[in-house]
């Protein structure tokens, strides 16, 4: 299992995928290092096609090749009565809903990019993370996530680089 290629945020969008769909049962993948070769040692873009156990089926499109900045994480969720599609530069923004019978609406606005000076990155959860530990450990409280959970995230990675075929510019 050789999981140190994945690309820095790539592994939270399995995750958020896996929590809202599901176990992948099956995948088809291609990859290929067009801007990055000898620089970085994972693939810089892919196509992800995955068959999920509960008969949904879906596709991931990644590149770390946009110009200047990141340009957008999106998820679109096409179902029986309704699309949706979350996006923006940081996976932030209620992009689209048609939904039957359903609106949402009066969300808060997402949470700004953490700022590191001349770089604006993600936004970090990582101190919900810590602050979840420490009160396990000191004070019993109740695990935010536990070990399998992460460890089905890394299973699907698995079963994407198990599955792909590595393009050569």
């Amino acid at each position: 299992m050789n999981i140190t290629r994945i690309p820095g945020k790539f592994s939270h969008f399995i995750d958020l995928l896996y929590w809202i769909v599901g176990d992948v049962k099956d995948v088809h993948a291609f990859v290929g290092n067009y801007h990055h070769n000898g620089i970085i040692e994972f693939e810089d873009t892919g196509a992800v096609c995955l068959k999920f156990y509960n008969g949904a089926t879906g596709t991931i499109n990644y590149s770390v090749n946009s110009f200047g900045q990141n340009m957008e994480g999106s998820l679109t969720i096409f179902g029986e009565k309704g699309t949706l599609k979350i996006g923006g530069q940081y996976l932030n923004e209620l992009e689209y809903q048609k939904i039957e019978g359903y609106e949402i609406k009066d969300l808060p606005p997402g949470n700004p990019p953490n700022n590191y000076g001349k770089y604006f990155g993600s936004m970090s959860n990582h101190d919900k993370v810590y602050k979840n530990v420490v009160e396990v450990l000191s004070n019993g409280g109740v695990i935010a996530t536990n070990g399998f959970e992460g460890l089905k995230t890394v299973e699907i990675i698995d079963k994407i680089y198990t599955a792909a075929i590595h393009l050569t510019p």
